[in-house]
């Protein structure tokens, strides 16, 4: 089965990390290429080193029609199967590409929407409009958490056309043998020029207002102003972004500087992970929370404050997790706690294993048979070479978990959703936002 992945761009951002992930996890049958609209940036460079074949199509811009014809070509040349889009501009130009270019299986997974933003940029009217006219061109969207899939249906999209199939981490890659770890530990603190026996907490994700590390600041001028609980507190930021030199103005502003760290975008997030002896994640805004997978995969408590990936799970899926109100005091308290304990790695929790991308890539394999298959029985007869028997679906694995919440009750893919229109509606007028790219979701 060929499938193209069209994604906007392909910087380090979380939607388009996952994507090179899944593909890493894939079963072999499944023959996948990547179109990026623009901007193939270090993530492209990492799927061509993994052997997958990357096409940038050189979009100039949001409004840049010409590439539609363009991209429209592409698809048909390649005889795809399955064309699955990610992120609002590919999601836009990739269904509307895939219809004219006869293929009816088109499916998207919708990595960012919030009450009031998609992929942190404002929701306008034309923008929501522009949205669910192209939605209708696929058959079905994939919900990261069950959170963004009450969204979806907030915005009336039909409960039969959603599904849930969360992010993944790669549980393996973030586990290491107690005395590699306490070597890359060292080594990356003098790297870093973090002194050995300090408490170091880490801060994973864009450098943007939504992810609230000033919270993490103002916490530890806080943890600094009080008398010494554990070790001497520092602060490890990793991820670049438009609030960097705002976080470092705040960092001077509380005299906290000489202890706080901006790493900039890294791709060793494993080792920089045992550099940390905790992690906090103040942002309120979270569409699904994968670095609190990756510090619970590493071994490290957590303080957070919004997260479908562990809000959607029973408590006890994740003992060293602890929710914590988006507050400097609240996360000095909590902090302050933790830099007293003796920094042992922690066993990976059940919610690591619950969201193991081996697990989830199965599912998604899964649900390409189900598109696949049902959009071959309708299609014409094709002129060229036929292709061989498609399988049948295959029933899911079960869940690793049970669901903690109502939006849990749809974190399993539901029955195939009803095929799209054969006629490809035109989209409704409004602009498409500017996209970000991210270091993490």
């Amino acid at each position: 089965m060929k499938v193209l992945h069209i994604i906007t761009g392909l910087a380090a951002g979380g939607a388009e990390q996952q994507l090179r992930l899944l593909l890493r996890h894939l079963p072999p049958q499944h023959q996948c290429e990547v179109v990026t609209l623009e901007n193939p940036g270090s993530v492209a460079q990492g799927m061509r080193a993994d052997g997958v074949r990357v096409i940038d199509l050189g979009m100039r811009g949001n409004r840049d029609l010409a590439a539609l014809p363009r991209l429209v070509g592409l698809i048909r040349h390649g005889r795809y199967d399955v064309v699955h889009c990610h992120l609002y501009r590919a999601c836009v130009y990739g269904r509307i590409a895939a219809r004219l270019a006869g293929v009816r299986a088109v499916v998207a997974t919708e990595h960012s929407l919030l009450a009031e933003t998609l992929e942190g940029r404002r929701i306008t009217p034309g923008i929501r409009a522009l949205y669910l006219a192209t939605e209708r061109l696929g058959r079905s969207t994939v919900a990261v958490s069950g959170a963004v899939a009450d969204r979806l249906a907030d915005w009336g999209v039909p409960a039969d056309r959603t599904l849930v199939i969360p992010n993944g981490v790669d549980a393996a890659r973030f586990t290491q043998p107690a005395p590699t770890r306490a070597a890359t530990r060292q080594t990356v603190r003098a790297e870093l020029g973090l002194p050995q026996d300090a408490f170091v907490i880490g801060g994973l994700g864009r450098l943007v207002s939504g992810k609230r590390f000033d919270v993490l600041v103002d916490a530890l001028a806080l943890m600094l102003a009080r008398p010494p609980v554990g070790r001497p507190p520092w602060l490890l930021l990793v991820g670049d972004g438009s609030e960097r030199a705002v976080l470092a103005r705040r960092a001077r502003d509380a005299g906290v500087a000489e202890r706080v760290i901006l790493a900039g975008e890294r791709d060793d997030v494993p080792e920089l992970l045992t550099a940390m002896d905790a992690l906090g994640a103040p942002s309120t805004v979270e569409t699904f929370g994968l670095a609190l997978l990756e510090a619970l995969a590493a071994g490290l408590p957590v303080c957070w404050s919004s997260g479908p990936a562990l809000a959607e799970l029973p408590p006890d899926a994740a003992p060293g997790a602890r929710r914590t109100r988006s507050d400097p005091g609240a996360y000095a308290a909590a902090l302050s706690a933790l830099s007293a304990a003796r920094p042992v790695p922690l066993p990976q929790p059940e919610a690591v294993r619950h969201y193991d991308i081996s697990r989830l890539a199965l599912q998604v394999s899964d649900f390409y048979e189900q598109v696949g298959g049902a959009a071959r029985h309708l299609r014409a007869p094709d002129p060229g070479p036929a292709s061989g028997p498609t399988p049948g679906p295959t029933p899911e694995p079960e869940p690793v978990l049970k669901a903690a919440s109502k939006s849990t009750s749809k974190s399993t893919p539901r029955s195939t959703p009803r095929s799209a229109s054969k006629s490809v509606p035109k989209p409704a007028a409004g602009p498409v936002p500017e996209d970000s790219h991210h270091v993490r979701q």
